[in-house]
């Protein structure tokens, strides 16, 4: 497993010399964001934007961050002028079984002023049978005064599937570890694992978990889910968070890209196994946790 840096500010995540994920983050952008994500099928199974509103959906970025109020300013849409902004990469690591980028990201606000300090670790971890991992820690604090993370659906991680997978355009399923099935069982509802399923080619099905870490301050996450593609984590959903800079917010998710459709008692195995993992400890640029 190697992280592999590329042209134009990119790193391609190879298992045995083949490229399955790739993390960008451009001076650009307007956040850091995962794509392609390629399942155990040799398809992609995200995409960016809506299959049905491309422009006004085009801050859905594959598998990606950001959040509709911080601090009242919006970084989840593309044309608010608030955005993530990479200053600094910290390690590339290469293994065995898994490979990984230590980011360092400022959330930039309207005004053009650092208003969050992120740290981020994107992880891809091989499994069997050509499954992987992708394991993303963060930590989040505040870049001055206290920051506010206001109430609502949108934000933190969003997961924009591929087109074929959704269950309005390809026949796909969304089922969650409380037993609920599609848009209408799983709608922002909390759970500790969300799976989107769905054909990828002809006879050929494959899918991604969002696993929810217990350490997150939110577990069991409520999840907002669409047919027509879409799923994510609500940080804030029943409520607003405050970040200060000296207790920042550390969160870690698994999204585990698998192939079939997974029944419940197996995905509930593995969210069980990712919950024994511990969240990564960020070092300062001293070394010191």
């Amino acid at each position: 497993m190697q992280a592999v840096p590329q042209p134009y500010d990119q790193v391609a995540f190879e298992r045995d010399g083949a490229e399955i994920a790739r993390y960008h983050f451009g001076p650009g952008l307007q956040r850091p964001f995962v794509f392609p994500v390629v399942g155990p099928s040799g398809r992609c199974l995200t995409r960016m934007g809506h299959p049905h509103d491309p422009v006004g959906h085009s801050h859905h970025n594959s598998i990606w961050f950001s959040h509709m109020s911080v601090d009242g300013m919006s970084f989840w849409e593309d044309r608010s002028g608030a955005r993530i902004v990479h200053r600094r990469m910290e390690a590339l690591e290469d293994g065995p079984d898994e490979a990984a980028v230590v980011c360092l990201n400022a959330w930039v606000g309207t005004n053009g002023v650092d208003v969050l300090q992120e740290r981020r670790r994107t992880c891809v971890q091989a499994l069997p049978d050509g499954e992987w991992m992708l394991v993303i820690d963060l930590e989040i604090s505040a870049a001055g005064a206290d920051v506010t993370f206001g109430q609502t659906p949108f934000g933190l991680l969003g997961v924009r599937m591929a087109k074929s997978i959704g269950v309005k355009d390809g026949g796909g399923a969304i089922l969650n570890s409380e037993g609920g099935v599609n848009e209408a069982g799983t709608f922002r509802k909390p759970a500790r694992w969300i799976d989107y399923s769905g054909p990828v080619a002809p006879g050929v099905t494959n899918g991604i978990t969002i696993l929810d870490h217990p350490s997150n301050p939110n577990h069991p996450s409520v999840f907002h889910t669409r047919d027509d593609g879409w799923m994510g984590s609500c940080m804030t959903f029943d409520a607003p968070r405050v970040v200060t800079k000296a207790a920042p917010l550390r969160l870690r998710y698994g999204l585990h890209i698998h192939a079939g459709a997974p029944a419940a008692a197996s995905v509930e195995a593995r969210w069980k196994a990712f919950a024994g993992t511990a969240p990564f400890e960020f070092k300062d640029r001293a070394g010191k946790r």
